[in-house]
């Protein structure tokens, strides 16, 4: 005899974000948590609709078989925010790998944002050279990047640049009348986007239509799960070698919960500040790449708002001749401790004795960094981290 499936069972069946959620808490990946299992059921609600309206979309152009054509609803998105280490980006990607829609796009924002600046630059050119019309660009170029993705979702929205700020509302209105959806993570709530930033009031429009085509979620996670199992004895890794490597390894592993790694940059006064690897807000450099480049205070302000760990390999001793490494290298546990971030070091020596030289500020300022990175390893520092606004 033919079995059906239950109707009800079927309606409570967890969707695909839900289940990747579920199989992590199972395997003790994570802690279980109300907050993120109920942003993984409103995307799985998402990914559902959007499915709807697709198939919706499809009938509506066969409509005049029928005689009934009827444009789908449209079909609002979700930008999510809150501290960082919560899980926003985790179950976003969930999200992105599992949804059916296409096309579909998940890009970093501030990349979205390079690349729309050069399509409105390239159509102005096309314009002056007589092979495009339209004096206005906008468009056009939310047009062509509409047909690039119906879903678009964005890793850390974040709006600093004034050019970013002046476009988005048109940009962004533009798109979301072609059709497109977006999932976004922040770190903020849409209101303190740009806050203070230069000619704001041009930028206000843009965060009522994101009000208007995206739900606002806040995730109040109970706590950092990527930090949870490391342990402090992880955080700050010696002597040097290849259990030291492992160590680290295996920290940024359980940092990346799964995310894939790729390089990263990020704009400081008009300068491009290369990052080696990146994912899962989490940034990982060698002690050439960020203590030996001559970096300043700006610069590590500039990685503390953007990451909630840094990683530093292989940092050796330093003696007088590395004064100029050892400033730096107070510069950005300063940094980090101020706003809230945490550090992750291997080392050739213990912090105590990690800075050699006598010479010179650096050995007294190198005493409140020591005081500093054993804070920084506390459970205290661990559940305050990160709740510094900067």
């Amino acid at each position: 005899m033919k079995k059906f499936a239950d109707p009800e069972r079927v309606r409570h069946r967890p969707g695909p974000v839900r289940a990747s959620l579920d199989h992590l808490v199972v395997t003790r990946e994570i802690e279980p948590d109300p907050a993120q299992r109920a942003l993984a059921d409103r995307l799985d609600r998402l990914d559902r609709e959007l499915s709807a309206t697709q198939l919706a979309s499809k009938s509506s152009a066969l409509g005049w078989l029928f005689g009934k054509a009827r444009a789908p609803e449209p079909v609002k998105g979700v930008y999510i925010h809150g501290e960082v280490g919560r899980g926003k980006t985790m179950i976003m990607d969930m999200f992105f790998r599992t949804a059916s829609v296409v096309p579909k796009r998940r890009i970093h924002f501030h990349a979205f944002m390079a690349e729309a600046h050069e399509r409105i630059g390239a159509h102005r050119d096309a314009v002056r050279d007589g092979t495009a019309k339209g004096d206005d660009p906008m468009p056009p170029v939310a047009e062509a990047l509409a047909k690039s993705a119906r879903l678009l979702c964005f890793d850390e929205f974040s709006v600093t640049d004034v050019a970013d700020a002046l476009i988005l509302s048109r940009l962004f209105k533009a798109m979301f009348q072609e059709g497109v959806v977006l999932v976004a993570t922040s770190n903020v709530a849409p209101d303190d986007l740009y806050r203070n930033g230069l000619n704001r009031g041009l930028f206000l429009p843009f965060l009522e239509d994101l009000k208007r085509h995206a739900d606002i979620v806040r995730l109040d996670a109970a706590e950092d799960y990527r930090l949870a199992s490391i342990g402090e004895e992880n955080l700050y890794v010696t002597p040097l070698g290849p259990e030291a490597d492992k160590r680290i390894d295996d920290v940024w592993a359980a940092l990346l919960a799964g995310q894939k790694p790729a390089p990263a940059s990020l704009s400081v006064k008009g300068r491009t500040l290369s990052v080696p690897v990146a994912g899962n807000g989490a940034g990982r450099f060698s002690f050439d790449d960020l203590l030996k480049r001559p970096l300043g205070a700006q610069d590590y302000l500039a990685l503390a708002k953007r990451f909630h760990t840094i990683v530093v390999e292989r940092v050796p001793v330093m003696a007088e001749a590395e004064r100029n490494e050892a400033k730096r290298f107070i510069m950005l546990v300063d940094a980090l401790y101020d706003s809230g971030r945490r550090i992750v070091v291997s080392a050739e020596a213990p912090a105590e004795t990690l800075y050699r030289g006598t010479n010179g500020t650096e050995a007294f300022e190198f005493a409140r960094t020591v005081s500093r990175l054993t804070e920084m390893r506390s459970a205290d520092y661990a559940e305050g981290a990160n709740a510094t606004d900067v």
